[in-house]
């Protein structure tokens, strides 16, 4: 307990507050920017809930954009610390409330955004370089009540959360198709053979299994050899190279920008005050020993406790597709949360059929009479959103004067190069199927043949 409370200099806190501030505001920005608002959370006529967040719902299209651009401010608000308190806890409901939307619009990079924007907001990250800081010695004349210091325990946290990111999502790799097929990379690679300078290298057929073995053996190690200090430096020049590729190569947004950012904890709590004393600037913030006999808050025991606490929730999602069985590229369940990072392609097809007992007739039903070619293209690789549509398309037939429908499922898929087989049992009626924690028992096995070595899904 005491070397967890034991104080170290604010610093890194302080400038991983800033750097995180200015990613997320870009990355908001884009959202306008690029038309996604429009695209994901105005056009679409239907949304896939997240299980227990049904009743989330959203706004109108003018509304929406200016939600966006409020938490372009409230980003920028939090990375120079102005009415911190506010704006970090503001910023971190509206990035989970649009999250929430739409469980199509699932991704790692902003799944990760928004647990360290909870930390962020329950940390003391506003206390060191910040407006408020400035303002209250400024303006109000008042010396700061604590020393640029924070509990070694924040640290950890943070390098925690980032190391279960990495070392998860190498573990994630560790099957045949990665290892010995090198499926999904050389599908996504022969579509970069034109590529100047390395598309030569990925038309070769062993590049992809060479590289896939690289991406495995970065994510199981590159947090050891950030954590040993003489190995640090190059192991971040290694993180660079590596995410500078992966956002070349692949559309993948903000992730390796927020993951480069983020392997800056390992270094020295002090990091920042050295890097700007070395471009004589330190003159801006002097340098402020930790002092071993700084006093701690009577909660900090619980404070751990609940530390503790998080992080066993973090260990314990992305473990959660034990309890399922099977191929967890296949059926899905325990795929989010869990840091399987660009490990299985999957493409296919997903038709409804409907048979009314009222009016006895059987209908065809294309996703794309209720989804966007997006939303169509995400749900017919995930079953539990085939049955959200599939329960869907029910009440939408009951409103309809076909009373109570049946609703099956003609979907076929094919798993990192393999050919297009039923993953819904056609013969289950999935308006009788509960949705919910449980084992799926409408999906069926997963194709045990290997993946083929092609470079597109067939």
């Amino acid at each position: 307990m005491q070397r967890l409370l034991r104080p170290v200099d604010a610093a890194w806190l302080a400038a991983f507050r800033f750097l995180y501030g200015i990613a997320l505001a870009i990355s908001m920005w884009r959202l306008v920017e690029y038309g996604w608002v429009e695209r994901f959370f105005v056009r679409p006529r239907f949304f896939f809930k997240y299980w227990g967040f049904e009743w989330v719902t959203p706004l109108s299209g003018p509304t929406m954009q200016a939600l966006l651009w409020t938490l372009v401010a409230l980003a920028l608000c939090v990375a120079l610390g102005f009415a911190y308190r506010v704006t970090v806890w503001a910023f971190s409901l509206g990035l989970i409330y649009i999250q929430l939307i739409d469980v199509s619009t699932y991704l790692n990079h902003y799944y990760l955004a928004g647990l360290l924007a909870l930390l962020l907001a329950v940390s003391p990250a506003g206390r060191v370089w910040s407006v408020d800081e400035w303002l209250k010695r400024h303006f109000l004349r008042q010396q700061p009540a604590r020393a640029e210091l924070v509990s070694t325990a924040w640290l950890y946290l943070f390098r925690f959360q980032v190391g279960v990111v990495y070392v998860f999502a190498g573990l994630a790799k560790l099957q045949s198709d990665w290892l010995l097929h090198g499926q999904p990379l050389r599908i996504w690679l022969g579509a970069s053979v034109d590529l100047p300078g390395l598309g030569a290298l990925f038309s070769q057929t062993w590049a992809p299994l060479l590289l896939s073995w690289a991406g495995f053996l970065f994510d199981t190690t590159i947090v050891g050899f950030l954590l040993w200090p003489r190995t640090r430096p190059f192991a971040y020049v290694v993180v660079l190279v590596f995410h500078t590729m992966t956002r070349l190569l692949f559309p993948i947004g903000m992730f390796p920008v927020i993951m480069s950012i983020s392997a800056l904890m390992f270094f020295s709590p002090s990091w920042p005050r050295s890097l700007l004393a070395r471009l004589r600037l330190g003159h801006w913030v002097p340098v402020k020993s930790a002092q071993p006999g700084a006093s701690h808050p009577r909660w900090a025991g619980p404070l751990v406790a609940l530390g503790a606490l998080y992080c066993a929730v973090q260990l314990a999602l992305p473990l959660r597709y034990l309890a399922y069985g099977g191929n967890v590229l296949w059926h899905e369940q325990g795929m989010r949360f869990s840091w399987r990072v660009m490990v299985r392609a999957k493409g296919g097809g997903t038709t409804f059929v409907v048979y009314s007992p009222r009016a006895n007739r059987t209908f065809h039903v294309p996703p794309s009479d209720y989804l966007n070619r997006f939303q169509e293209a995400e749900m017919s690789s995930q079953p539990d959103l085939i049955l959200q549509l599939a329960r869907h398309i029910q009440r939408d037939f009951a409103a309809r004067g076909y009373g109570q429908v049946e609703v099956r499922a003609d979907s076929k898929v094919g798993l990192n190069g393999r050919r297009s087989v039923p993953m819904i049992d056609p013969t289950i009626d999935l308006t009788r199927v509960a949705d919910g924690l449980a084992r799926a028992r409408y999906i069926l096995p997963a194709p045990e043949q290997p993946p083929r070595h092609t470079r597109a899904v067939l």
